[in-house]
């Protein structure tokens, strides 16, 4: 669905920059608004800044017409490397900067690049450098927050914006070879598990993911699991748990790789975490698992048939609004009382009310 305002028609801008050099997660999430930008400045040159373990994520998009990486801690960190990639930003000559990450650095940066109109929200550390400072709100999907930075341009958005990654030719066919060697059946029922998170407490217990597998394996389903190499180990627990056979996809694959065996799949369940909304941008039925963070924080699955499992009633919830080592209270509840069974019954119904539209 195309976003278009007649308002814009008046804007004369030929390069816009967007900065979102946060998680993979965030970066999914701005690619509705860089993709709504390319709309309505069909003649515009739309450059993106990013980190360099999100290229992969976004180098495909055809709505972007440069990419810029910023190696924030590695080889373009310190103050006179900030200065020096500034500096380099200043000879685009770029006549807007939008600025969804909230930090001071994002801001010096499209600062020192002399872009005359810099857009973002008020809660970042670096708001006295934008021109436009955006009120801030929580309590709405992060994708629907970014939106607002477009509300000084007079950008009315209408409809549901999900996520986008494009897996291209050759990403397919990598996951279609390995699912031939696999053995998969692609034409089968597959669900795809991603129990990872950089934050221990963000993670549902290995067990618990082993059981919810026993659940699905004997209604005849296929499991597939993904995850970075950093989730390796916990996978490789979760499926020494089993007593079926399984595949394991972590640490094998690029984003747009596993997202591509998410498209694939029927289900995608997901703490809360960057696979969730890889899934929204492939456009695969979600599941997330929320402990102790909240839907409310803005990073809950986005499609309309989307569903989130949670304990309420514990008012130690939130504990924290991005995640923690251990649980502060040590009994963590927040996971342990939300069981395989209560997990598997909201996926069953999901599966079955789509099946049924």
């Amino acid at each position: 669905m195309k976003v278009i305002s007649e308002l814009t028609a008046a804007a004369n801008f030929k390069k816009i920059l967007i900065v979102q050099t946060a998680f993979i997660g965030d970066v999914i999430l701005i690619t509705p608004l860089i993709r709504v930008l390319a709309e309505n400045y069909p003649k515009t040159e739309i450059h993106f800044m990013t980190i360099p373990a999100s290229r992969n994520t976004v180098e495909t998009l055809p709505y972007i017409d440069r990419l810029w990486i910023y190696d924030k801690r590695g080889t373009d960190a310190g103050l006179a490397n900030l200065v020096k990639f500034g500096r380099t930003l200043k000879k685009e000559q770029f006549d807007l900067a939008i600025v969804p990450h909230r930090s001071l650095r994002s801001a010096f940066l499209v600062y020192l690049a002399g872009i005359p109109r810099r857009i973002g929200f008020d809660r970042s550390s670096g708001a006295f450098l934008f021109t436009d400072a955006v009120p801030y709100s929580a309590p709405v999907h992060e994708i629907e927050r970014n939106f607002r930075l477009l509300n000084p341009l007079n950008i009315q958005i209408s409809g549901r914006q999900l996520p986008d990654i494009h897996p291209d030719f050759s990403d397919r066919e990598i996951i279609s070879e390995w699912m031939i060697n696999q053995g998969i059946d692609v034409s089968g029922n597959l669900v795809c598990l991603a129990p990872g998170s950089i934050w221990p407490t963000k993670r549902w217990p290995p067990d618990y993911w082993a059981k919810l597998t026993a659940k699905f394996k004997s209604e005849k389903w296929t499991v597939i699991f993904i995850g970075s190499k950093t989730d390796k180990t916990l996978i490789n627990d979760i499926i020494n748990m089993t007593e079926s056979r399984v595949y394991d996809a972590s640490g094998l694959f690029t984003i747009r790789q596993s997202a591509d065996i998410i498209r694939r799949c029927r289900l995608l369940i997901s703490n809360d975490s960057a696979p969730t909304h890889m899934g929204n941008a492939v456009r695969t039925p979600v599941l997330t698992i929320f402990g102790c963070t909240v839907p409310a924080f803005g990073f809950f699955p986005f499609g309309l048939n989307d569903r989130v499992a949670e304990v309420h009633g514990l008012s130690c919830r939130p504990c924290t609004d991005h995640g923690r080592n251990k649980c502060p209270l040590k009994h963590f509840k927040c996971m342990l009382d939300l069981t395989p069974d209560m997990v598997f019954d909201i996926a069953w119904k999901m599966i079955h009310e789509r099946h049924q539209n």
